[in-house]
């Protein structure tokens, strides 16, 4: 969940650590001796693959049914893959051994396009920050939640409604933001990717058990060739806006390609090379998370058929053993409680750099208090309270996780996954214009930003459909 961390400029999406030490323990740029390996960086993406997304892969595939749904799946993690390997050209600028590194992704594209796009990507990293901050929110509410009703189903029988709101979980865990958004450097605690890692791998682990041992109790596998049908409950139109979603969420499982320089950048000195050692990494990262959302995805699916839930743990699918619905939702709430803050750190040292370079002299934003491990000043409670408030009410006003997660995927998947790849390493390489890599490369980028935009409107559009029956803060 946290890779290592560097200083940036300002539109940076990033923490810099500094240097110190003899030079024989020092790299080429003057930095401590990287001594990350294939192994290291394999793990690395797989911990910051396999999240919350997970949980809506069966409902993903429910909407595209057993040929589209393991097809599409396949499609995302073949582009993902090609295009981290594109990425991982472009760490260094010039020669692939000894040029000057790019610490960050942003700073990649600033050594390879420079100008406008800089400004584009910033604007396009932060905005799915925040998206992230929202959808981590819902999430985590959902998951609390569902604890609740689990036991009530255990102990009333599941004839009873067991209603609850989540807003009220909702407005916990935005308190506990509040409080953990005072600690300096948060992401940079050691153990926090441990954690994390375990988390993810109890909750995905449980969801697939479970969605395997439904499957057996089934008699067989349910589903259909093109997933959910046209009646009663699904007009035209809804499946239509639902399939588009799904690539969305399916999007939304394989984002990882903002934090791969990052992570690359972990990596000791070549020989070989880092970018052949990431691309090696990325190969078995993508085919290590793809093999398990297929059983993820596919056993939900299986499990539940046209009634697959957008969380397979909260959508009560399952209601027994209830104690280990509850051991998978909490997993999911102490994973997401540290990802919120990772996610959000970059946007808390961006405005508080460009607050404390505006109004150096002022004591409303420098002077603070060290009370443990709390850094605490004026400006830093009241901005980090005002933001984590802002993404908590949004959250109450649009609490519907899988339509969330979809518009999040299909928003950051071109721009992040695909464009700024493509455009570094043509630049990077310098591919000649209207050549066929050129041409193909380009096609790629084209084909990825319409599947984007059919995802994002099929998100809106099912968002919009579920606020008409819904009444803000009742969820």
């Amino acid at each position: 969940m946290a890779a290592n961390k560097h200083a940036v400029a300002p539109m940076e999406v990033s923490v810099e650590a500094g240097n110190a030490g003899a030079a024989e323990w020092l790299d080429d740029d003057g930095r401590p001796r990287r001594t990350g390996t294939f192994w290291t960086a394999s793990s690395h993406i797989i911990t910051a693959v396999i999240g919350s997304g997970v949980l809506s892969l069966a409902w993903a595939i429910a909407q595209l049914g057993w040929v589209a749904g393991p097809t599409a799946m396949l499609l995302f993690a073949f582009v993902t893959y090609y295009t981290a390997t594109l990425l991982a050209e472009c760490y260094r600028t010039g020669d692939p051994e000894t040029g000057k590194r790019n610490y960050t992704y942003m700073d990649a594209v600033r050594s390879n396009l420079g100008g406008a796009k800089v400004v584009f990507c910033g604007v396009i990293q932060y905005a799915n920050l925040v998206g992230v901050a929202i959808g981590y929110t819902i999430a985590s509410s959902i998951s609390m939640k569902a604890i609740r009703r689990a036991d009530c189903f255990h102990k009333n029988g599941h004839d009873d409604p067991c209603k609850s709101s989540s807003t009220p979980y909702m407005i916990l865990f935005g308190l506990v933001q509040i409080l953990f958004s005072q600690i300096p450097d948060f992401d940079q605690i050691w153990w926090l990717s441990i954690v994390a890692a375990v988390m993810s791998f109890t909750y995905s682990g449980i969801g697939l058990s479970l969605g395997i041992v439904q499957t057996i109790s089934n008699g067989g596998f349910k589903g259909s060739l093109t997933g959910i049908s046209i009646g009663v409950d699904v007009t035209a139109t809804q499946k239509i806006w639902h399939s588009l979603q799904a690539f969305g969420d399916i999007a939304f499982a394989y984002s990882f390609s903002n934090i791969l320089i990052e992570i690359q950048d972990t990596i000791r000195a070549p020989p070989p090379s880092e970018s052949k050692v990431m691309q090696k990494a990325t190969r078995l990262s993508v085919a290590t998370t793809t093999i398990f959302y297929m059983l993820c995805g596919c056993m939900g699916y299986a499990a539940f058929g046209d009634n697959a839930p957008d969380n397979l743990l909260t959508g009560f699918g399952f209601y027994e053993p209830f104690w280990l619905l509850d051991v998978a939702n909490v997993a999911i709430v102490v994973h997401l409680v540290g990802a919120y803050q990772v996610f959000c750190q970059p946007i808390f040292a961006f405005v508080e750099r460009r607050a404390a370079a505006a109004w150096p002299d002022s004591a409303f934003i420098s002077r603070e208090l060290r009370v443990g491990p709390f850094a605490l000043s004026l400006f830093r409670l009241t901005w980090r309270s005002a933001f984590v408030c802002v993404t908590t009410v949004v959250a109450m006003l649009l609490p519907f996780f899988g339509n969330v997660v979809g518009f999040l995927g299909a928003v950051s998947f071109w721009p992040l996954t695909v464009y700024f790849p493509v455009e570094m390493y043509i630049k990077q390489r310098r591919v000649p214009r209207g050549s066929t890599k050129w041409i193909c490369l380009r096609m790629l980028s084209v084909g990825c930003l319409l599947v984007s935009i059919a995802a994002a409107v099929g998100s809106i559009a099912n968002v919009i459909d579920a606020l008409k029956v819904y009444r803000p803060f009742s969820g």
